[in-house]
Order: structure tokens, then C-alpha cells, then sequence
């Protein structure tokens, strides 16, 4: 039995997410306490919102790392299994960093503070956008390749594929990719995420991810860029600034994963986004959630 450990990216968060995992599980309450020591007033708003707060793209991202982490080390206390591999969607990519322990819980929660601002900050509201094209990705990349200021940004799914870029790109391309026959989607989102956009951010964060301390990688971690598994932790820090403009090649690591012998894939953390997704790309595949105390308690292989 492989398990692949999959965490989940912005989106995916709730008010409550994981708390109920302290109540029986210290290694969930420490999660929660150094979320709280590295960032305080953290903890009060996984718990108790305001939701508009929890939202805003600077706390998301650190509360969801919070909250996938005491998901995956509650599990880990109960059950004693150990992934064989790991993957994150954008965001979740650090989670799988602390997982796998490449990256300490307190760093991940300060880069992903960082991150966040960082990406809100990089481009003016009104200036970017992006959509969901429901169709061939072939067909997207085409069109992308044609204009300027837009790119694929997530390759969620085999007929899902989100573009990100400046506003009038993004239109454009749709008007495109609609008089082909696919179907896109404008999304509702704070700032165009991994897109050329995204670049000021990328080289604001480079030093602090090029200064973080590194451990030793106890499983492989897919990274999002080029959907292939990390060898060694020197190459973390290139691969997580070139993530901040480039695209989440989410359908090949679930495919890479899927090559390298997973059999069963484990979304931990708050939601079900990126179990829906294993299913789309791998409709053969067993897939489970561990996000709440019940989840961690009935987990059965």
C-alpha cells in the first residue's frame, strides 16, 4: 500500500478547520500553538473567523498550512503510517515541504505570510483576472501561446485548465477559446495568480526562501512546476520562487505520483477540492479526506 499525502491550496479554508483535532491530539494542539507563537492572533481566527479576515490572501494561506499540517499529524498519531510521497496544490506545496521535512512548521507559516502579502501586493485589484476553460488544454496553451499577457496558471483536471494575466488578455483569450467551443469561466479571485504578473512577488520572497534552513527530504515531494519529484532539498527554494509565476501542473503529479506506485491519495487539511480533482484525472483511483477529528478517527486502509 503507497499512500500519497495531497494538501490542499487557498480556497479550501473554513472557519474551525482542524481545531476539533486539538482536543484529543497533542500533536495537533502543537501545530496550532506554534501557528500562534509565529504568527499571533492566528489561531483565533481558524477558530472563530471573521471569515472576510480568514479570506484575505496573507492569513489564508498560513491558516490553511495550519490547519493541513495538524490534519496530516493527528493522522500520523493514530494511525503510525507514513506517506510514500507528497504533493500541494500552489499554496499546499509548502505543507508538503513541512510534512516530508524539508521545511520547520514556524518558517512555512512566515513564508506563507510573507507569500500571501507579497501576491496581493503585486498587482493593482482591477488590473488581472482569471478564468476556467473547460475543454482541450492543448487547445488553451495554443491560443496562450498566441497573445501576450495571459497563461495557463493550473492544469486542475484533463478538461480543466485555469489562464491567468492582465484583464484584457484573459478576456480576449476566453472570446478565443469560446469561438473554438470550449467554456470559460471568469473566477472570482483577489489577484491573477501563477502568471508573469506574479514576478515582483517572486522576487521579493527569492531571499527568504533562498535563507531558509532546508532539512533532509524523509519522502519525495512533487513539485508544481515541472510535476517531477524533488531530489534533493537545495532544489526547494528555485522551485518554490519559480512556482509564484509559473503553472500548477496538477494533472501530470497526480499522474506522476500515480507512475511511482500510489495506490491510495489522502487530501489532509479543510475541503474536498483536490480529491474531486484525483478523480477527474485518475477515475480508478482510491481517494480519502482527513480534515476533522471523525475523519482521523475512522480512517481505514
Amino acid at each position: 500500500m503507497k499512500i500519497a499525502a495531497l494538501f490542499p491550496g487557498q480556497g479550501s479554508h473554513g472557519i474551525g478547520m482542524s481545531a476539533d483535532l486539538t482536543t484529543e491530539f497533542d500533536s495537533a494542539r502543537q501545530v496550532f500553538d506554534t501557528a500562534e507563537s509565529t504568527l499571533p492572533g492566528l489561531r483565533a481566527l481558524i477558530e472563530t473567523g471573521p471569515l472576510d479576515a480568514l479570506t484575505l490572501t496573507a492569513n489564508q494561506q498560513p491558516a490553511l498550512v495550519t490547519a493541513s499540517l495538524a490534519a496530516y499529524r493527528a493522522w500520523q498519531a493514530h494511525t503510525g503510517l507514513m506517506p510514500f510521497a507528497a504533493a500541494g496544490h500552489s499554496l499546499g506545496e509548502y505543507s508538503a515541504h513541512v510534512a516530508a521535512g524539508t521545511l520547520t512548521l514556524a518558517d512555512a507559516l512566515t513564508l506563507t505570510r510573507r507569500r500571501g502579502e507579497l501576491m496581493q501586493a503585486a498587482v493593482p485589484v482591477g488590473v488581472g483576472a482569471m478564468a476556467a476553460i473547460m475543454g482541450d488544454p492543448g487547445v488553451v496553451e495554443e491560443v496562450c501561446a498566441g497573445m501576450e499577457g495571459v497563461q495557463p496558471a493550473n492544469y486542475n483536471a484533463p478538461t480543466q485548465t485555469v489562464i491567468s494575466g492582465e484583464k484584457a488578455a484573459v478576456e480576449a483569450a476566453c472570446a478565443q477559446l469560446k469561438a473554438r467551443g470550449l467554456k470559460a469561466i471568469p473566477l472570482k479571485v483577489s489577484a491573477p495568480f501563477h502568471c508573469a504578473l506574479m514576478q515582483p512577488a517572486a522576487e521579493a520572497l527569492a531571499p527568504d526562501l533562498r535563507a531558509a534552513p532546508l532539512g533532509q527530504l524523509a519522502f519525495p515531494v512533487i513539485a508544481n512546476v515541472n510535476a517531477q519529484p524533488i531530489g534533493h532539498p537545495s532544489q526547494v527554494p528555485e522551485l518554490l520562487i519559480e512556482q509564484i509565476t509559473g503553472s500548477v501542473r496538477w494533472v501530470q503529479s497526480i499522474r506522476q505520483l500515480a507512475e511511482m506506485g500510489a495506490d491510495v491519495f489522502v487530501e489532509f487539511g479543510p475541503g474536498t477540492v483536490l480529491t474531486g480533482l484525483v478523480k477527474r484525472i485518475l477515475p480508478d483511483a482510491r481517494v480519502m479526506n482527513v480534515g476533522n477529528l471523525a475523519q482521523v478517527k475512522e480512517f481505514e486502509l
